[in-house]
């Protein structure tokens, strides 16, 4: 199998071809033949990532009662499994917080046990 990626990691946007079979190994589901396209080695960790292993993160923002702004911005301090989004996402849409909320303030430790945390990105003073 072929498949094209555009690389994400830094401003390049290389565009990289990887050629790979799949196994029937559990432990190693994926022989890679070829990875074409990258310039730096951060580009085929990503694209071997995305194969076996697809990660995201989220920037969302959540309620803010009594805010000089009613939502205050959030993010996951770490990526996620892609397959996971939704669960996150529901742990993550009903939170409300009080202001005032600081930057770098945790909303949710260990999310889901994936251990990635639920950090506010801006501040609302409280009005």
């Amino acid at each position: 199998m072929t498949r094209e990626f555009t690389c994400i990691i830094c401003p390049n946007s290389c565009r990289i071809n990887v050629s790979y079979e799949r196994t029937e190994d559990p432990a190693s589901p994926l022989r890679i033949q070829e990875v074409s396209g990258n310039l730096c080695a951060r580009g085929k960790g990503y694209v071997l990532q995305e194969l076996t292993d697809p990660r995201r993160t989220i920037s969302t923002s959540v309620a803010v009662e009594g805010g000089e702004l009613p939502l205050a911005s959030v993010r996951l301090t770490d990526p996620i499994p892609r397959d996971r989004i939704f669960d996150a996402m529901a742990v993550i849409r009903p939170l409300t917080v009080k202001a005032p909320v600081r930057a770098g303030n945790v909303l949710v430790h260990d999310l889901l046990g994936l251990g990635t945390d639920v950090l506010v990105t801006k501040d609302v003073a409280a009005h």
